[in-house]
C-alpha cells in the first residue's frame, strides 16, 4: 500500500504523543522528519528507517516522503504539535496532487498553543488567536496587520516563531504593536522548551516582554484585557466569564 501519515507528535515529550500518532509511527515503515523532531522519537521506535532534512527543506522533505510511498512504503511525516498547525500537512496535501496513487492521512497533535497554556495554566479560556512572527513565508505587513486586528478586538494571543537570531527584535516590534491597544500591565506569559528538557515559565507584563530574550523554542501568550496573573505568578488566567 502507497501511503503517507503526517503525524503530529506533541510538543516533543513521548507522553504528550496521542494514541493514535504512536501506533502509526509503529506500524510505518519509514519515518520523514526535520532533523530535531526525529531525534526526539527515534529512540521510542528501534528499527525503523528514518529520513530527514534540515530547516528550510520542507519540499525535499516532503519529496522523500513520496518517493518511498511510491516503493510501496508506508511512510509517517512526522511535524512537531499538530501537523495542520503550521505543519507539514498543508504542504504534503498540495504535492499529493501530484501522486494520486498515494493515499494520505493527517493525524492530529497536541499544538504549542494547548500544551503551552498547559504549563501556564489557563491563558486561553476564552476567544483567542494564534500568531506566527516568522515573515519566511508571510510578509511582515501582513503579520503587523494581524497583530493589530487580534489586539484591536481584544483577542488573547498566542505567538508561534517570536524570535531567532535573523529576527532578534521581532517580539519586541510585536508588543509595541500590540500596545496600541492593550495596556502595558497586560498579563503575558512564555514558555520555553514545552515538554522537553528544559522547560520553563514565566508570567510577566506585556512592557516586560517587549524586553523579554525568546526563541524558536518559545511560545509567547499575551492576555486580554481580563486575564489576571493569578496566585502570585503561578498561574496565568482569562477568565471565562463564570459568576462566583
Amino acid at each position: 500500500m502507497k501511503k503517507i501519515y503526517v503525524v503530529g507528535i506533541g510538543p516533543g515529550e513521548y507522553e504528550s504523543m496521542t494514541i493514535k500518532a504512536e501506533r502509526i509511527l509503529k506500524a510505518c515503515d519509514v519515518i520523514v522528519g526535520y532533523t530535531v523532531y526525529v531525534n526526539l522519537v527515534e529512540e521510542y521506535f528501534p528499527g525503523k528507517e528514518f529520513l530527514t532534512t534540515p530547516m528550510r527543506q520542507e519540499k525535499e522533505r516532503c519529496a522523500l516522503a513520496f518517493e518511498e510511498a511510491m516503493k510501496g512504503k508506508t511512510v509517517a511525516m512526522i511535524c512537531s504539535g499538530d501537523a495542520g498547525i503550521y505543519g507539514m500537512a498543508g504542504l504534503i496535501l498540495e504535492i499529493g496532487q501530484g501522486y494520486p496513487e498515494v493515499l494520505l492521512e493527517i493525524v492530529p497533535g497536541i499544538t504549542a498553543a494547548s500544551s503551552g497554556a498547559a504549563v501556564l495554566g489557563a491563558p486561553l479560556m476564552h476567544d483567542f488567536a494564534v500568531v506566527s512572527l516568522s515573515d519566511l513565508l508571510t510578509p511582515w505587513e501582513k503579520i503587523e496587520g494581524r497583530l493589530r486586528a487580534a489586539a484591536q478586538a481584544d483577542f488573547s494571543l498566542c505567538i508561534y516563531n517570536p524570535s531567532s537570531k535573523k529576527r532578534a527584535d521581532y517580539l519586541k516590534r510585536a508588543c509595541e504593536i500590540l500596545m496600541e491597544f492593550k495596556g502595558p500591565d497586560t498579563v503575558c506569559g512564555v514558555v520555553k522548551n514545552i515538554g522537553r528538557d528544559g522547560e520553563e515559565k514565566k508570567i510577566l507584563t506585556l512592557k516586560e516582554l517587549a524586553d523579554y530574550e525568546a526563541d524558536m523554542f518559545t511560545t509567547v501568550f499575551v492576555g486580554n484585557s481580563q486575564t489576571m496573573d493569578a496566585d502570585h505568578g503561578r498561574w496565568m488566567v482569562t477568565p471565562r466569564g463564570y459568576q462566583l
